[in-house]
């Protein structure tokens, strides 16, 4: 017990040091790319502000109502900022509103509930690419404009053995997308027969997940440990995260950012610590996605730095309907369990394309340093786990091509490259220049035209 609270004094540590040697501008510098992207810019909001101290809310005591109420005064008086204050504040799921800013000032902690009734009624979500009715995110916000969190403060996740994960689904099964929509509600009392069993479960809540929503800018403050993933804006437009915190290592299906089917994104100056994939992106999964057919595209992520990880930079598994025009540039990675990850699975569907991956470094990958895997595994997909499972191309079969890798490195790596593609529909277009390890072993299965320089 002593050896891990000291490992994990020092990586917190470590995240300090990685910062303090970021001189973070206050101006966000225009966007470069190597195709067309809207330079993109903070929300602005009008000077009123509310305390939530005058709302009510009370240190130690679970303020809620308080704090909606003073989101909803803001909103309602226009737009400004709701001002979160020094100390402990507890708190269920808020739901932001248009044209403001959630901001916490230094020492100000919002601490969320475990409890389940703190996160309903039911909304409208999406859940490991599947559409549905649940708790939806901590901090939620559907069909709003311009909404930001900001500030030095932190947000702070209950703890592992809480109600809301002794109630939850453990990952989402093929059977959910049979059900109609208005099924498909996971509140924790409604009972469903999954995997020929009934149970009555819920959707883990994100940490921060703005839905249908534009302008959102998440900047400055510290998330810590979370139950679920972390930041996740669904179907949003121009999407703004810099100077963030992600500390969740330790605690299992916390990724760090997840875009999902969202257009037009900027991450700069962020450091994750992340129990699971760190910077991902996904489009939904299945027919759920292809009928969505809501991309991912437009995404810059640039002068970060990944701690730990189990994906440093990941796309997939769910890539329904696409993931495309990325820049990922200017990255520093500590020990992911692999650096650069691609994986989707013959029923998950669309897949990516116009990927540019430059000047990434890590110190160390426990796996292969560039791993991409299309097949999956039979615990998941089962007999089409298998290489000759299909012989045609179908509507589910993911497609990645136009993909490139240049000046990586890595310092230690049992594998550089693995390609495991799919034989009916190969690895297209992928080169990789100045790309080195301390292991150059590379693995090429269906890949079709790839290049070395």
């Amino acid at each position: 017990m002593k050896s891990r609270i000291v490992l994990t004094t020092l990586l917190l540590a470590l995240v300090v040091q990685l910062q303090a040697q970021w001189n973070v501008p206050t101006h966000i510098e225009p966007i470069q790319a190597p195709f067309d992207m809207p330079q993109l810019y903070r929300p602005t909001f009008a000077a009123y502000k509310v305390n939530i101290r005058k709302m009510g809310a009370k240190i130690g005591k679970l303020s809620t109502k308080a704090i909606q109420r003073a989101i909803d005064k803001v909103s309602n008086h226009g737009g400004g900022h709701v001002i979160i204050p020094a100390g402990k504040w507890y708190t269920g799921r808020l739901i932001l509103k248009s044209h403001v800013d959630l901001h916490l000032e230094v020492g100000a902690e919002l601490h969320f509930s475990g409890r389940i009734a703190d996160y309903l009624p039911v909304v409208a979500t999406r859940n490991e690419g599947v559409d549905l009715y649940s708790l939806g995110a901590m901090i939620y916000a559907n069909g709003t404009e311009n909404i930001a969190v900001t500030g030095k403060g932190k947000l702070v996740a209950p703890d592992i053995d809480c109600e809301l994960m002794q109630h939850t689904m453990q990952g989402v099964s093929e059977e959910l997308q049979q059900m109609k929509m208005e099924e498909r509600i996971f509140d924790g009392q409604k009972k469903h027969t999954i995997d020929h069993q009934e149970k009555a479960e819920i959707c883990l809540p994100t940490f921060f997940g703005p839905v249908n929503s534009r302008n959102v800018l998440l900047e400055g403050v510290t998330l810590e440990r979370s139950v679920f993933w972390n930041i996740v804006p669904v179907y949003c437009e121009n999407i703004i995260i810099r100077d963030v915190t992600v500390n969740s290592f330790g605690h299992a299906r916390t990724d760090g950012i997840d875009f999902d089917s969202s257009r037009n994104g900027l991450v700069e100056y962020t450091t994750l610590d992340c129990g699971d994939d760190c910077f991902t992106l996904k489009s939904g999964r299945g027919m759920d996605g292809v009928k969505r057919n809501r991309p991912t595209e437009n995404i810059v992520i640039r002068h970060c730095k990944v701690v730990n990880a189990a994906g440093g930079f990941t796309i997939g598994s769910e890539t329904a309907a696409m993931i495309r025009n990325v820049y990922v540039h200017d990255i520093e990675m500590e020990q992911p369990r692999f650096a650069l990850y691609f994986k989707s699975r013959r029923p998950r569907g669309g897949g990516a394309e116009n990927v540019w991956m430059e000047n990434i470094h890590a110190k160390q990958t426990k796996y292969t340093a560039i791993k991409w895997d299309l097949l999956g595994s039979p615990e998941y997909v089962g007999k089409l786990a298998e290489r000759f499972a299909v012989k045609e191309p179908n509507a589910l079969t993911p497609k990645f091509r136009n993909i490139h890798f240049k000046n990586i490195s890595i310092d230690q790596c049992p594998t550089l490259i693995k390609m495991v593609g799919l034989p009916e529909q190969p690895i297209e277009q992928v080169t990789y220049e100045n790309v080195k390890g301390s292991s150059m072993e590379t693995i090429l299965q269906d890949a079709g035209t790839v290049s070395f320089k």
